[in-house]
């Protein structure tokens, strides 16, 4: 972004382009998922049952005015980088092509790390009604959810943004790459359709990365299931719902004439 824009013209350029990201990643996924799932792969639904369209219309608020957050902090970021208070850079060869995946990488792996964290914060009984309860009115979630949060939760979201943004040098282009991929995995956690093959469980890949079931599950027993990207921190400290990997293998192991009604 040019340096010369205002905090308020920034706001709204980031708000406008978390708006789009959001309408085009997560309506793919739902009308590909959740609409397409329907017929095609019914069996593979987490959870039976489908969202209400009051649930939808209440995700996709919510989330819209989550955007509308994200804009304002990110602008708050623009603004204090233009004063030399992050290590953001605009100039692409500043640190060559391999820091630039590099970069992403770390963001995905420091996001997943603050993500499990605040995500526990917000489930204790301080923090749960305040901060988190709004999301968990989605109990049998669709991708729309991805964002759907009150504002205080929006605010703890989008604070990776400023963390990154301290943390390492980081190119505005990376960190919207980066925006791309959580935006697809939070649309494809939330869709409730089963997207892995059966036996992922018993592989090592089983061990490193979530699932639909995973998050799935969380919106159903809230005290169990907090990461976001990646299984480890569950598995580290013991979070992972003991049910988890059978729950996942009955999802995945329902023949395709069933249908989750």
């Amino acid at each position: 972004m040019p340096p010369e824009l205002s905090y308020w013209q920034y706001a709204i350029a980031i708000a406008a382009i978390d708006v789009t990201r959001y309408l085009l990643v997560v309506g793919t996924a739902f009308l590909l998922l959740d609409r397409r799932g329907r017929r095609t792969r019914p069996h593979r639904k987490v959870e039976p049952g489908q969202a209400t369209a009051t649930d939808v219309r209440r995700e996709v608020l919510l989330s819209l005015r989550s955007a509308l957050v994200f804009g304002l902090v990110g602008a708050a970021v623009f603004t204090a980088s233009k004063h030399g208070h992050t290590r953001l850079y605009t100039d692409l060869g500043a640190h060559g092509a391999g820091w630039f995946v590099a970069s992403i990488a770390l963001t995905i792996v420091i996001h997943d790390a603050y993500f499990y964290w605040t995500h526990r914060l917000m489930h204790t009984r301080l923090l749960f009604g305040a901060v988190h309860r709004v999301h968990h009115r989605s109990t049998n979630p669709t991708a729309w959810a991805a964002y759907s949060f009150s504002v205080p939760e929006a605010l703890i979201q989008a604070g990776i943004f400023p963390l990154v943004a301290w943390l390492l040098p980081i190119h505005p282009l990376a960190f919207a790459t980066f925006m791309l991929f959580q935006i697809t995995e939070n649309a494809l956690g939330h869709a409730g359709y089963e997207i892995f093959p059966r036996g992922l469980m018993r592989t090592p890949l089983g061990a490193l990365t979530n699932t639909p079931t995973h998050h799935v599950q969380h919106h159903q027993v809230f005290n169990a299931n907090f990461g976001l990207y990646f299984n480890v921190w569950d598995r580290l400290l013991g979070t992972n719902h003991r049910d988890y990997a059978r729950r996942f293998d009955e999802v995945t192991a329902r023949p395709r004439t069933q249908v989750a009604s």
